[in-house]
């Protein structure tokens, strides 16, 4: 069983007995009779393709030839990260298929094979001679390091992530909790915060995209930035890769921003949603093998459907996820005229960047678009706390206050601010706010009606001098202490 991050199985062994020609027009008799279909052939080997299994996935198969050696290997194509010994099964039997042939068919019969192959050899989808084919595009590892080293056509992939790293790195030095960094950690990182980012903070909509909620959060981000970084990188060119992840980004950043007025948010999954959508784009076109497609455009939606599906439970900012699946979608497309023809300029630079520009110009009209009223709730507030407070002063001035200046303070002062205070949140409430806040305000003007009932009470005790009201004051107090907690 092979697990890792494209799992693969792969054999050598030397031609014997049988020149180059013979070996290969028996290696592709074998492929053929085991149902796999040869999408690139010619004279030093093939590219093959398995049959589609359950959950539509398949396996390509690379056969070389070269000075006597042969070198056979079988390799996932779709999402998946564990094969369960499916790509060493492949190989398996493609030695079995081609052992019985070699020793079923006589030296005349190979001869014919030979030069029926040589006669059917087949050619890519570009239509180059088969000695020459493209070789199908994916970054080839060295190892796990080599994967967040840049080098030439696999460069952009492993900067984001060494970035995303060494933020987190970073942070911990810092003092932040490496599992479950709190909200005000997160905040003074860069996260995204609609009042913040509002508020002469846009930085945020792109910083968020490399921080991480906790060590996990991290790990799963990577990893998902990395299959995907390896499949498309090497396909789009660094370049297009490192564009299309930070402009999808951003635009992720802006749809988290309008549809959540008080979330804080973080993480490099809207990007990574911006380039998943950039492939999902590719595999409609005829850029992708077509042997290849359908497994990795299952395989991608069913990973996409599945992380959408999972943020509808909550804690996941599936706002940002469809920003920059929506958004990768569309620029994916804008790239396919400049990848077919490489030799426009216009068509490799300039489409795609106005595209960009357009996009970029429209979110971020929506985002200046936005309301903010919960900075402007936010100040309302502390001239809340202020009256408050100055409410409050009476239970602060001296026992031997005479009982007519008393009297005079909750008249004139104490139960002036509190009205005022309730018309205060009464207003503030007609802002465009998130439903706790708006809770949270008919708590508030609960809690001033309580206040102003229990101010008129002992305002009538003193002016009437009974203890007739006593009872009903407690009550009154007993019910505004459990608003307070209840509010805190």
């Amino acid at each position: 069983m092979a697990i890792g991050l494209i799992p693969h199985y792969s054999v050598a062994f030397p031609v014997e007995g049988l020149t180059a020609e013979q070996f290969l027009a028996l290696a592709a008799r074998a492929a053929k009779n085991l149902n796999w279909e040869l999408s690139d052939s010619g004279s030093d080997g093939f590219i093959a393709y398995t049959p589609f299994r359950k959950r539509s996935v398949n396996e390509k198969i690379q056969l070389h030839v070269d000075g006597g050696l042969v070198s056979l290997k079988s390799e996932s194509t779709g999402g998946q990260f564990v094969d369960w010994g499916r790509n060493k099964r492949n190989i398996d039997a493609f030695i079995l298929n081609y052992d019985n042939l070699r020793s079923s068919l006589s030296t005349e019969e190979l001869n014919v094979l030979s030069a029926e192959h040589a006669q059917n050899q087949v050619f890519n989808e570009s239509g180059e001679p088969p000695d020459k084919r493209r070789v199908d595009a994916g970054h080839k590892t060295k190892g796990i390091l080599s994967l967040i080293v840049p080098v030439k056509g696999y460069c952009a992939t492993p900067v984001i992530i060494d970035l995303n790293i060494l933020v987190f790195i970073l942070m911990m030095m810092a003092g932040v909790n490496f599992m479950l960094p709190d909200t005000q950690s997160l905040l003074g990182w860069g996260a995204n915060f609609r009042p913040y980012t509002l508020d002469g903070q846009a930085w945020r909509l792109l910083t968020n995209c490399f921080l991480h909620i906790g060590i996990i959060h991290l790990l799963f981000n990577m990893y998902a930035l990395l299959y995907i970084g390896i499949l498309l990188e090497p396909r789009l060119g660094s370049w297009r890769f490192g564009i299309a992840y930070i402009i999808t980004g951003l635009l992720a950043s802006i749809n988290s921003t309008y549809w959540h007025p008080m979330t804080v948010s973080a993480g490099a999954s809207g990007a990574i949603f911006g380039m998943y959508g950039v492939f999902l784009a590719m595999l409609t076109t005829n850029l992708i093998e077509k042997s290849i497609r359908k497994a990795l455009l299952t395989s991608i939606a069913v990973f996409v459907g599945y992380i959408l599906l999972n943020g509808l439970k909550g804690g996941i900012d599936n706002a940002a996820h469809l920003g920059g699946l929506i958004s990768g979608i569309i620029i994916g497309y804008s790239f396919y005229p400049g990848l077919t023809k490489t030799e426009n300029k216009k068509l490799s630079y300039g489409l795609p960047s106005l595209l960009m520009v357009i996009l970029l110009g429209f979110s971020f009209w929506i985002y200046n678009r936005i309301p903010n009223d919960v900075v402007r709730y936010d100040e309302q507030m502390k001239s809340f706390a202020g009256m408050e407070s100055q409410a409050l002063e009476i239970f602060k001035m001296p026992a031997s206050t005479s009982r007519e200046k008393l009297m005079n303070e909750i008249k004139d002062r104490s139960l002036y601010y509190w009205i005022e205070d309730k018309n205060l949140v009464i207003a503030a409430d007609k802002l465009d706010l998130p439903v706790e806040i708006h809770k949270k305000d008919i708590l508030l003007i609960r809690y001033c009606d309580l206040r102003i009932a229990s101010y008129q009470l002992i305002y009538k005790s003193i002016a009437e001098d009974t203890r007739a009201y006593d009872d009903q004051i407690r009550n009154y107090n007993d019910s505004i202490g459990s608003l307070i907690k209840t509010l805190k």
